[in-house]
């Protein structure tokens, strides 16, 4: 599908009150049923969002027919996705899917590690099909949104410090679950030079894992993600 708008600063408490219209009687079931068959929608149609000022760029370029790989097939690859076969892996026990366009430069958190991530992404709702925030605007393209995470033995905790989108976006401080899940797999560092690259990945998350207005309302969202160690 093809998209053409303008992205607007908090169009997420918009796409809120969509959701908080919803029969009264809907079952959380009945809602977690919705979700899925919104997720396997993106799976088979991805998404292109247009920017109008310029006809040849996207604001948001995600291809279809997406393959979905096992755990055990991504482990067995070496915690990688195909990209030219457009894989994801799911998470059978979060159900996030998970594609990793470039595991970075750098080393991974270590073992007991507190540090600060930089983070620039954009956060599409699947239920509403636009996008909700982004920090990659021309107003926000300088203020990276920062995690502060600590790595207690494999298990990642974080906040996002005050000044960035999704902070604002949703008045807290809380990542989303999901956010995390990539740190296992990927290496962070401060990009140098020309064959430096930062980690970048791409996730479909349901409510459950996503910030709490998603896990409220029970809607899915996709991101495009990238980590940057901080200072």
């Amino acid at each position: 599908m093809k998209k053409y708008l303008y992205i607007l600063p908090l169009l997420a408490m918009a796409c809120a009150m969509l959701f908080q219209s919803c029969n009264d009687d809907e079952t959380y079931a009945d809602k977690r049923k919705r979700e899925n068959k919104q997720i396997n929608a993106f799976l088979t149609s991805g998404v292109q969002v247009q920017s109008d000022d310029d006809d040849e760029e996207f604001l948001l370029n995600v291809p279809g027919n997406i393959k979905v790989i096992s755990e055990d097939t991504f482990n067995q690859q070496d915690s990688t996705t195909d990209v030219k076969k457009n894989e994801y892996v799911r998470f059978d026990r979060t159900g996030v899917y998970m594609q990793i366009l470039s595991k970075g430069s750098g080393e991974k958190i270590a073992e007991g590690e507190h540090l600060r991530i930089l983070c620039r992404y954009t956060e599409f709702n699947i239920a509403a099909d636009t996008i909700q925030s982004s920090n990659r605007t021309v107003a926000t393209s300088m203020k990276p949104d920062v995690m502060s995470v600590y790595n207690n033995y494999g298990s990642f905790s974080g906040n996002f410090l005050l000044g960035g989108v999704m902070y604002s976006t949703y008045n807290s401080a809380a990542v989303p679950p999901a956010w995390l899940i990539p740190l296992t797999y990927i290496n962070l560092g401060r990009p140098n030079s020309e064959d430096a690259e930062y980690a970048h990945v791409r996730l479909i998350v349901p409510g459950s894992q996503g910030q709490a207005n998603a896990s409220s309302n029970v809607y899915p969202c996709f991101y495009d993600i990238t980590y940057e160690r901080g200072k």
